[in-house]
């Protein structure tokens, strides 16, 4: 299980940006912040929605890389899990208590098939998925020598041109292979379409998911009629999770930003062609940041550069300010355009990060605040959990 924090043994300014119950004004910057209330809204509704709409979601704990996160999705929102990306990272979320798991890739080097294969033995229903024939005679021997059981989905490239397969006959084959192989289960079919979740157009995200999910409704169907039934037909994120829910083919979502949102997601539209982050979600991560430097009249220069965020999806945005702007930033520095001179050396801002996984994962806490206090400080538990 997820053991807890020693916050005794733990110095501030060292170990940790803060402890519980210090005041917000006292937290250490650069550090990622948790807006409590907007968190558990977020989770909240998002688990409201899944549930009218008789879908099951499985959360993305590879955005926030934390058990506590993905506990809190879990009891608030009712997840059935969480998928991920890496074995490593599946096995944090499984000794941290979460008792389903996908890891919603590949999974092909011996080492990493024979960690997946031991998933179980922690408590945990371990799911993989597969888009190569190769790929399952090892899964299964690794099954059987730990004697456990591997779940496989069949995934389908439904448009994002990376891994999955394209046609119906290819699904069909994998799924034989998988059913027939000892130690292995035949679970269903991992169609996510990664590529149009960041479209601003609501119509243009509408019209690629069309497309995944006649794909997949064909391959559904045709593995009826072979005698495989899928239980889980995954896929559907922050950008499209409507509309997988409204096919009548998808049972599980796999959505993962929504909790915390990101300056590249707020910017895409809903239906009534309003910004998502205006509305439908509400930010609540923010990187926490102070001002440092004033020397120049017209900027000033905080200490969140580009050790402290990811800019691959573009640079942040000051929350809650129209005044300032951040313009560029380098290794330790942000450079925060001031041209009426208005902050002041040690002022705190919150940022909105470009891109929150990434920017996740150069962080070793998460500070939960409520009405002006530390109520929580989290690890990020599978920080660096990348192989």
């Amino acid at each position: 299980m997820n053991a807890p924090v020693k916050f005794d043994e733990l110095e501030v300014g060292y170990d940790i940006p803060a402890l519980p119950g210090m005041d917000e004004a006292d937290i250490q910057t650069p550090c990622l912040v948790l807006d409590l209330d907007a968190l558990e809204r977020n989770i909240k509704k998002m688990g409201d929605f899944a549930r009218s709409h008789g879908m099951r979601h499985r959360v993305h704990g590879k955005m926030h890389k934390s058990v506590d996160v993905a506990l809190l999705q879990e009891r608030l929102g009712g997840s059935v899990g969480v998928c991920c990306q890496k074995v490593s990272e599946a096995e944090v979320f499984a000794r941290g208590g979460i008792k389903d798991v996908l890891v919603s890739n590949q999974v092909t080097q011996p080492e990493k098939i024979d960690r997946l294969a031991r998933i179980p033995k922690l408590g945990a229903r371990a799911i993989c998925c597969v888009d190569d024939l190769n790929n399952i005679p090892d899964l299964s021997a690794a099954a059987v020598k730990h004697g456990t059981q591997i779940e496989c989905l069949v995934e389908i490239d439904c448009g994002a041109g990376r891994c999955g397969v394209t046609t119906t006959p290819e699904v069909i084959a994998l799924a034989k292979a998988i059913d027939a192989a000892e130690g292995l289960k035949f679970a269903g079919l991992q169609a996510y379409q990664g590529a149009m979740q960041h479209l601003d157009s609501y119509e243009e995200r509408k019209g690629k998911t069309d497309i995944a999910i006649a794909m997949v409704k064909d391959a559904v169907d045709t593995l009826k009629a072979e005698g495989l039934e899928c239980d889980i037909v995954g896929g559907g994120g922050t950008g499209s999770y409507y509309f997988e829910s409204g096919s009548g083919v998808y049972n599980e979502l796999q959505c993962g930003s929504y909790a915390f949102m990101d300056a590249d997601y707020g910017r895409i539209l809903d239906k009534d062609g309003n910004r998502i982050d205006q509305g439908e979600w509400e930010n609540a991560l923010f990187i926490l940041t102070s001002v440092m430097s004033h020397a120049k009249a017209d900027k000033a220069i905080c200490d969140a550069g580009l050790k402290a965020q990811s800019v691959d999806s573009g640079l942040p945005f000051i929350f809650g300010r129209t005044d300032v702007k951040y313009v560029k930033c380098s290794d330790e520095h942000g450079v925060i355009a001031d041209p009426d001179a208005v902050l002041k050396v040690n002022e705190k801002l919150r940022l909105v990060p470009g891109h929150c996984d990434p920017t996740c994962n150069v962080h070793d806490w998460y500070v939960g605040v409520r009405g002006g206090k530390v109520e929580s400080v989290w690890p990020v538990s599978a920080r660096g959990k990348a192989y």
